[in-house]
């Protein structure tokens, strides 16, 4: 009996890898605020240097969050000190309200596309940045605490080309 538990959780836990990651990483909001001066920062190193890779900004977000969509800027720093910034839309409902994203209860996570093969050509320490960019229609000024969003994250994952 013994060894039957041992082999199935064996089984599920290879399952339950996925060895297409490569890296991954979350950082919590202020109490499910995001204010817009908060620029949310990863560095990471240790990438493959000849392959593609395909990378994602991962947003959790809750019943609070009052928009349908998500304007975001990602800035990629390279290690040779280059950079480039994106300004990036994404959906976050259908138009009837639905959450687009995966989960149960409140919280929803969106794995959203950010670059598609991209191959990181040197080694070194990248650092990507991100921050919120969003606005209410007809008002210059950008919304400062954006409520309802819990985490903001990234993923890179092995490209399938």
């Amino acid at each position: 009996m013994l060894r039957l538990l041992a082999a199935l959780v064996s089984v599920v836990f290879l399952v339950s890898c996925d060895d297409s990651i490569v890296k991954t990483d979350y950082k919590a909001t202020t109490n499910g605020s995001w204010n817009k001066d908060s620029v949310v920062e990863f560095n990471f190193t240790g990438l493959d240097t000849i392959n593609k890779h395909d990378m994602f900004i991962n947003i959790r977000n809750d019943n609070t969050f009052s928009y349908s969509n998500l304007f975001l800027i990602a800035a990629l720093d390279y290690p040779n000190g280059d950079t480039v910034t994106d300004t990036l839309e994404y959906m976050m409902a259908q138009p009837d309200g639905t959450w687009l994203g995966k989960g149960y209860g409140s919280i929803k996570e969106n794995k959203l596309w950010y670059k598609e093969n991209i191959v990181f050509p040197s080694s070194g320490v990248y650092t990507l940045r991100v921050s919120h960019a969003m606005r209410k229609n007809g008002n210059v000024e950008g919304v400062v605490n954006l409520e309802g969003i819990t985490d903001v994250g990234f993923e890179i994952v092995k490209s399938n080309e």
